[in-house]
Parts: C-alpha cells; sequence; structure tokens
C-alpha cells in the first residue's frame, strides 16, 4: 500500500473530507491532495503532523516495518488495536482468542480423524 492509498485509508476512517483535514493541519489542500495521489511526499514536520493526528507512527505511514512488528498486516493490527477505546480492546482480544480455538479445534479434529483407507481390511 502506497503513502497515499495509507493516507487515504486513514482519513476515510475519521470521516473526513481532505479540505476538512488540510485545514485542521494548516496545509492548502491542493498540497494533500498531491500527497494523496502519490504525486508529492510531506517533509518531515508534516509527516510528524499527520502521524500526530492519526495517532499512528511516522513507520505506520511510511510502510517501514519497525520491531514491534513482523509485517504490514500486524503493523495495521497494532494500529487498529491502539485506536480502540480500552473496552473494545478486550473485546477485539477476545475474538482474537476464539479465532486461536477454532483453529485449535480444526487442527485436533484433523490429527485424530482416520487416513483414507486405514479402516479397509488389507
Amino acid at each position: 500500500m502506497s503513502f497515499g492509498e495509507r493516507l487515504r485509508s486513514l482519513i476515510d476512517e475519521q470521516g473526513l473530507t481532505q479540505k476538512e483535514l488540510a485545514g485542521k493541519l494548516n496545509i492548502a489542500p491542493s498540497t494533500l491532495s498531491s500527497y494523496v495521489q502519490d504525486a508529492r511526499e510531506p517533509d518531515f514536520a508534516t509527516l510528524k503532523a499527520l502521524a500526530t493526528f492519526f495517532g499512528v507512527s511516522t513507520d505506520y505511514l511510511l510502510e517501514h516495518s519497525s520491531a514491534g512488528a513482523d509485517s504490514r498486516t500486524e503493523n495495521e493490527l497494532l494500529r487498529i488495536f491502539r485506536a480502540l477505546v480500552p473496552e473494545h480492546q478486550e473485546l477485539y482480544l477476545e475474538q482474537g482468542r476464539a479465532f486461536i480455538r477454532v483453529k485449535a479445534k480444526k487442527a485436533g479434529a484433523s490429527s485424530h480423524s482416520p487416513a483414507k483407507g486405514a479402516d479397509r481390511a488389507g
């Protein structure tokens, strides 16, 4: 995912227009539009302002893996988790645990099933 696509996704998640965000960050709407279209890249100060506004790291915006996560997907999960209120974080964790339990049950069931042809007399 490019910087512009990631930025567009964050703007959409917040329910903002590009013009509204540009106003909040005190930058020209055309400048923000060029970031979203991947025609330009922000300077360091603007990059930090975007990260602060959205509550994400600059590494996340730049799709740079850090020691905290091994992949883009893990970074995305961490970003979403951090954006939630504490009670929603607990629900998020419980859903993840439920997926793990289902996976373990399926793995256990498949390891206990008879192999093909094992019930044949031979």
